[in-house]
C-alpha cells in the first residue's frame, strides 16, 4: 500500500472531498444486459463528480480516497488530474469498486454497485490530509461513504472533526443509496454529521429520512435547519431548488430541458452551489448556477464528463443549437 504524499496547500480558498471513485461501465444502447449489449468504460463518484465540477467552474478541488493500485485505479486519476482537481490517493492493492449501469429501455436506467471488498471501502481516518481539510474553505462529504462500512464512516467524521475545529464550512450532500443500506442505517449514521454541518442538500426524500414528517419543502427545511446547519438545500426535481438560508428562503425554477441521463445530477447541482460558496456569490447566484449544472448534467451523457466550464453557463438559454 502507497500512503498519499500531502501536496502543498492552495494559495485560493479550495474544497476538499474525500470519498471513493469507482469504475463505470456503462451500456451503449439500451436493452437487457443479458443479451450482451455494448459497454463503454469511465469513472464515477459523488465527491469525485463534484470535485469536478467546482474544477471545470474555475474553483480549486481536492479529492482524497483510497485508490486501487489496479488499471482502473490509474484512470481513476489520470481523468482527476486531467480536470484540474487535487488528488491525495492512498493506493491500495485491493481492486476498484465497479458500477454497472443498465439502460433498460430508453427511458429508464437503473445501477448495480460491486463495492465489497474494494480499495474504496477500506478508507480509514490515517487517510484523511489533515492539513488540506483544517486549512480548506469547504469540506464536502456525502451519505455515501459512511455506507461502505466502519472504516469510511470514521474516515468521514475524522475529517468533519477537523474541519469543525477549524472553523471550516461543512457541506453534507444526503445522497441515500438503498442499495448501500437501508434508511434506519443511514439515519443513525447521518444524524450526527447533519448536526455538525453548516450545509445539507437533500431531495425531500433523503431530507425526510433524516427529518420524519409530510413537511411541505419549505417547513421541510426549516425542520432540517433546527438540527444544526445554518442552510437547508433541497432538490426539488423538474419544480427546481428550495433553501433556507440564515433564516432566509430562496427559490429557484429547473431550467427546461430534455432528459437524457439523470445519474450524476444531484452531484452538479452541489458542484454548481459549492463552487459559488467558495467565492462568495450569494444566495441566489449559488441556486441559479447550482441548478444549471444540474440541467447540464440530465441533459448529457455520463456522470460528470457533460458538466460545463464557466464559459459554457449562457449555453442553456440560446433559443436555438447554433452556438455563437
Amino acid at each position: 500500500m502507497t500512503a498519499p504524499s500531502d501536496p502543498q496547500v492552495p494559495d485560493l480558498p479550495y474544497l476538499v472531498t474525500i470519498g471513493e471513485a469507482l469504475g463505470v461501465l456503462s451500456a451503449s444502447e439500451p436493452g437487457p444486459l443479458s443479451m450482451g449489449t455494448g459497454m463503454r468504460l469511465g469513472i464515477a463518484g459523488a465527491e469525485s463528480n463534484v470535485a469536478v465540477g467546482v474544477s471545470r467552474l474555475g474553483g480549486t478541488a481536492v479529492w482524497a480516497g483510497r485508490v486501487s493500485e489496479d488499471a482502473l485505479g490509474d484512470l481513476i486519476l489520470r481523468e482527476l488530474r486531467a480536470e484540474g482537481v487535487v488528488t491525495v490517493p492512498v493506493r491500495d492493492p485491493a481492486p476498484t469498486s465497479l458500477l454497472l449501469k443498465e439502460r433498460r429501455t430508453a427511458g429508464h436506467s437503473r445501477a448495480r454497485y460491486y463495492r465489497t471488498l474494494t480499495a474504496g471501502s477500506r478508507l480509514t481516518p490515517d487517510d484523511v490530509p489533515e492539513t488540506l481539510v483544517a486549512n480548506a474553505a469547504v469540506l464536502h462529504v456525502t451519505g455515501i461513504t459512511p455506507a461502505l462500512g466502519p472504516g469510511p464512516a470514521a474516515a468521514v467524521t475524522h475529517a468533519v472533526d477537523i474541519a469543525r475545529e477549524a472553523g471550516v464550512t461543512v457541506s453534507l450532500d444526503v445522497n441515500y443509496r438503498s442499495l448501500l443500506w437501508d434508511e434506519p442505517a443511514a439515519r443513525h449514521a447521518l444524524l450526527p454529521l447533519l448536526r455538525r454541518s453548516d450545509l445539507i442538500l437533500a431531495g425531500t426524500h433523503e431530507a425526510r429520512l433524516l427529518s420524519p414528517g409530510d413537511h411541505a419543502p419549505e417547513a421541510l427545511a426549516a425542520s432540517l435547519c433546527a438540527l444544526g446547519p445554518s442552510a437547508a438545500v433541497l432538490k426539488l426535481g423538474a419544480a427546481g431548488a428550495l433553501a433556507l438560508i440564515d433564516g432566509t428562503t430562496y427559490h429557484q425554477p429547473a431550467f427546461p430541458v430534455p432528459v437524457h441521463d439523470t445519474f450524476g445530477a444531484g452531484d452538479a447541482f452541489a458542484a454548481g452551489y459549492l463552487a459559488e460558496l467558495l467565492t462568495s456569490r450569494p444566495p441566489a447566484e449559488r441556486l441559479r448556477t447550482a441548478a444549471l449544472l444540474g440541467a447540464f448534467a440530465v441533459s448529457t451523457s455520463g456522470d460528470w464528463q457533460g458538466l460545463p466550464h464557466r464559459r459554457d453557463l449562457g449555453l442553456l438559454h440560446h433559443p436555438d443549437d447554433i452556438v455563437r
